[in-house]
């Protein structure tokens, strides 16, 4: 048996150390993690035990390399790669159903790298383990991945480990991916009908004017007729249609100003007009704003909720918001109360938030509960946001309906129009 110095933080937060004697490393940690203690370092004891024999116990354990094809596949798709919301949701849950069963933390990693999905790959899923048994904590192990795990995720994981409630802390996070999971595809749902109407609307415009307009165009010219200026009209936009030259000239414009958005939004001044736009849009801001105000209250709910110091989870909420109009409400709060002043105060200030979100932040500050009503908050507006997108598709069907039916019915029309000149001329 060899003899590893260890340190480590019980679950009220209080660092100890001491010697224990183990087979190997993986070993020492397990004991660790039995007695309820959170490893902070475990390394060989110095002059003791057979370090060679450890060595080689922790070499059998560590798990075996990836493939050649595999690790370059991993670096260079998923490994790098943002998981969506529900996959990462759905990892932090298994995690701590693993280690609700009693399941050390090492243990319930080594199990995570075999039921690792497409979200979490399992490249990432060694590392936290390799991290993890080297003595680090889980927090410390997720922030070596950024892109994995974002700021939010890690100081939520740190705050449980301190708390001695990480199985906790994961569930919250499942929730809180789970949620904002489902509020994205609400919106994506509220936008297939449409988008799929007007591709279609599209596409017969398309083929009329491409296929069949030119040849009611031979038609119309046999008869040597003056045709109605509707008519005209329709024909020339055909003519459009099927020249080349058009579409190159009508894709360079596109392009064009497709990048000079593109570059004009990057810059602090454009960004900062084009989301204020956003907010005041008429159906659409409603529906943007509601989902704005239900990051907010969500995120930093979830946040302080958990332990997490209010300056931090301020700065944490302001990453996750979207709209820097917002961000910039949120980073002039955070600065009141770093001077002592209340959150709801500055936030008032700001012009932005809603009395209904005030309101219930001054009177969960006047109660000792701002998590709570928070909580209260994101449940709200997220409800409300679900009744908008309702009442958004109500409004966008019939007036796509309405489109595609003045547009087909123009063309019709002016085909009609031109049939019925025709006749007439033939009939005198």
């Amino acid at each position: 048996m060899a003899q590893f110095s260890y340190k480590a933080r019980s679950r009220s937060g209080q660092v100890k150390q001491g010697v224990l004697e183990s087979a190997d490393r993986a070993g020492a940690l397990s004991i660790l993690q039995r007695d309820g203690l959170f490893p902070v370092s475990v390394q060989a004891a110095k002059g003791k035990g057979k370090p060679e024999k450890a060595a080689r116990a922790a070499k059998a354990a560590a798990p075996k390399p990836l493939k050649e094809g595999r690790r370059k596949g991993r670096l260079f798709g998923r490994k790098n790669r943002k998981p969506k919301l529900q996959d990462s949701a759905t990892w932090m849950l298994q995690l701590a159903n693993l280690l609700r069963s009693g399941m050390p933390l090492t243990m319930a990693l080594n199990s995570m790298v075999s039921i690792s999905g497409k979200g979490i790959s399992e490249e990432v899923a060694i590392g936290l383990k390799q991290d993890v048994n080297e003595g680090k904590t889980l927090s410390e192990a997720m922030a070596k991945n950024p892109i994995i795990f974002n700021e939010m995720s890690v100081n939520m994981v740190r705050a449980g480990e301190e708390s001695g409630a990480l199985e906790q802390v994961l569930r919250r996070l499942a929730e809180h991916f789970k949620r904002f999971a489902e509020v994205q595809s609400k919106f994506t749902a509220a936008m297939i009908y449409p988008a799929i109407v007007g591709l279609v609307g599209f596409v017969i415009v398309l083929f009329f004017m491409t296929f069949m307009l030119p040849k009611f165009t031979e038609i119309f010219d046999s008869f040597n007729a003056t045709l109605p200026k509707s008519t005209q009209l329709l024909m020339s936009v055909g003519e459009l249609a099927v020249n080349p030259v058009f579409w190159i000239v009508l894709f360079v414009v596109v392009m064009a100003g497709s990048i000079l958005f593109i570059r004009y939004k990057a810059t602090d001044n454009g960004r900062r007009r084009i989301d204020d736009i956003k907010l005041r849009l008429p159906v659409l801001g409603k529906v943007m704003r509601l989902n704005l105000f239900g990051q907010f209250a969500r995120t930093l709910s979830t946040l302080l909720t958990n332990g997490v110091p209010v300056l931090t989870a301020l700065r944490i909420t302001r990453d996750v918001i979207p709209n820097v109009i917002i961000k910039d409400a949120i980073v002039m709060a955070r600065e009141a109360v770093t001077d002592g002043k209340s959150l709801a105060e500055p936030l008032a200030r700001s012009e932005l938030f809603p009395k209904l979100l005030i309101d219930l932040v001054r009177i969960g500050e006047d109660t000792g509960d701002v998590p709570g009503a928070l909580e209260n908050l994101a449940l709200t507006y997220e409800n409300d946001l679900e009744l908008e997108l309702r009442v958004m598709t109500n409004l966008i069907e019939p007036a796509m309906i309405i489109i595609m039916a003045v547009g087909v019915g123009g063309l019709l029309f002016s085909i009609l129009q031109a049939l019925f000149t025709i006749t007439n001329n033939i009939a005198r």
